[in-house]
């Protein structure tokens, strides 16, 4: 094998690892990025959808919450626990009354839509995680996360937040080594410039969607915990003991959902709601999209959570004691570490809903612009792939890691395991990539012992 200058090896590493990721990995980013874009654009087609459900022309006085609750459970077909209540606050709107229903999966809870008016059923549908979507985009959502496939699924979307980031600043470094001194007009070239253009534009994107994406994903979002714990960037909740003990902070609180396993006991006085709102109001909870939990036992305090991830965020939320109507604990947006408060706007602007229809728009035009990237790639790589015949000239990444000095080939194995324990998708992915790399280069070095390295 020929030597090289150690930037042609550096080069010739980057190019091949980033071939590897667009080919095996790409498809994963794509489905991901065309998922996305299908969930944060389909709010509005929800809305129009479940119509019925979530509006009412009904005019006059709203009935009490205990009324409203007391129509949703005469409307199941057997008794529920209770789960938590979001009362219609905006006229023409109803309010959500939702139960803990055994037969649904995790975070997805049976919702009863009630007229707050004339406390007629306008709904009674399944409803996911805390931001409370609906079937249709729950199906996309499931798409997107996990293929429909369960936790097994989940791999696919942590693989392509493991790589996309590495992708992206990848390409980049690529452009910077490689691009031409003076300006050349031919295909390649032309198309070329376009990758690299979109890769330009999107580079913000592609990492910020990596570092949100990853916080979701079973393996690496368990490492991301840990160092958010250690560092202290965990999301503040409301402690609802009445006990006086500090309670274990979640480290999911910005985005997980409920979990139909925890069963909530029977209220009893229904009333109850109505009193705690009124006692929410007057710690100072004013956003109108609000969210009541009854406590899951009779030595904690019942939650009531502002919902509105719009900008500007109304996440705050109080405990209060049943009995005493008491605020026991109480959390406000504005005083979240910065990092808390970064995550919380990072995940809703993820989800499409920081900045209503403004952020629906930008992620429908930075996912179609990601796809569109994406095959791009393959399409440069279709013009410069081998003549049938020629065999396959291009070098190995094994090849481009023995080009580099002793340094260097020492820094790229010690990241490359630090990443891969901290990402393990990717640290596994990356295995594979070596082994069959390694099984090519082998038959390569039988055929051809005295390759050259381009």
């Amino acid at each position: 094998m020929t030597t090289c200058t150690p930037r042609a090896a550096w080069v010739n590493l980057l190019r091949r690892l980033h071939f590897y990721i667009g080919l095996f990995v790409g498809p994963f980013i794509f489905f991901a990025a065309l998922t996305g874009t299908l969930y944060v654009a389909t709010p509005q087609l929800e809305n129009a959808l479940y119509h019925h459900a979530l509006y009412s022309d009904a005019a006059g006085k709203p009935a009490t919450l205990a009324e409203q609750i007391a129509a949703a459970q005469h409307a199941l077909d057997t008794p529920l626990d209770l789960l938590a209540v979001r009362p219609g606050l905006i006229n023409g709107e109803t309010t959500r009354v939702m139960f803990a229903d055994p037969r649904l999966g995790e975070s997805e809870s049976r919702a009863i839509f009630i007229d707050p008016v004339s406390l007629e059923v306008r709904g009674d549908m399944t409803v996911y995680g805390t931001s409370g979507i609906l079937p249709l985009r729950q199906t996309i959502d499931y798409l997107h996360r996990s293929l429909m496939l369960g936790d097994t699924g989940r791999l696919y979307s942590e693989l392509a937040a493991s790589w996309m980031w590495i992708a992206a600043l990848g390409g980049i470094a690529l452009w910077f080594f490689t691009r031409p001194k003076r300006r050349i007009h031919n295909r390649f070239q032309n198309r070329r410039r376009l990758h690299v253009l979109l890769g330009w534009l999107l580079l913000g994107g592609m990492l910020l969607f990596s570092a949100t994406g990853l916080t979701w994903s079973k393996w690496a979002g368990g490492n991301v915990d840990k160092l958010r714990t250690q560092m202290n960037w965990l999301t503040p909740q409301v402690n609802t003991s009445l006990r006086g003990e500090k309670l274990a902070v979640d480290p999911h609180a910005e985005h997980h959902g409920h979990h139909a396993g925890m069963m909530m006991p029977q209220t009893g006085d229904l009333a109850l709601f109505d009193r705690t709102l009124q006692a929410a109001r007057g710690a100072g909870i004013e956003a109108q999209r609000l969210e009541i939990r009854p406590a899951k036992m009779t030595d904690r305090a019942w939650t009531v959570s502002e919902i509105d991830r719009r900008w500007p965020t109304q996440v705050d939320a109080v405990a209060i004691d049943p009995g005493s109507l008491r605020v026991v604990d109480k959390t406000r947006f504005d005083d979240f570490p910065l990092m808390a408060k970064l995550t919380r706007w990072g995940v809703d602007f993820h989800m499409g809903v920081l900045f209503g229809l403004a952020n629906q728009l930008a992620l429908i035009a930075f996912g179609a612009a990601l796809c569109v990237l994406i095959l791009w790639g393959y399409r440069m790589w279709w013009m410069r792939r081998p003549a049938r015949g020629a065999g396959n000239p291009v070098v190995t990444l094994c090849q481009c890691w023995r080009a580099l000095p002793l340094s260097g080939r020492g820094v790229t194995l010690v990241v490359s395991l630090l990443v891969g324990v901290m990402l393990p998708v990717m640290g596994v992915t990356l295995a594979l990539f070596i082994g069959v790399d390694w099984l090519r280069w082998r038959g390569q070095s039988a055929l051809s012992p005295a390759g050259t390295l381009k």
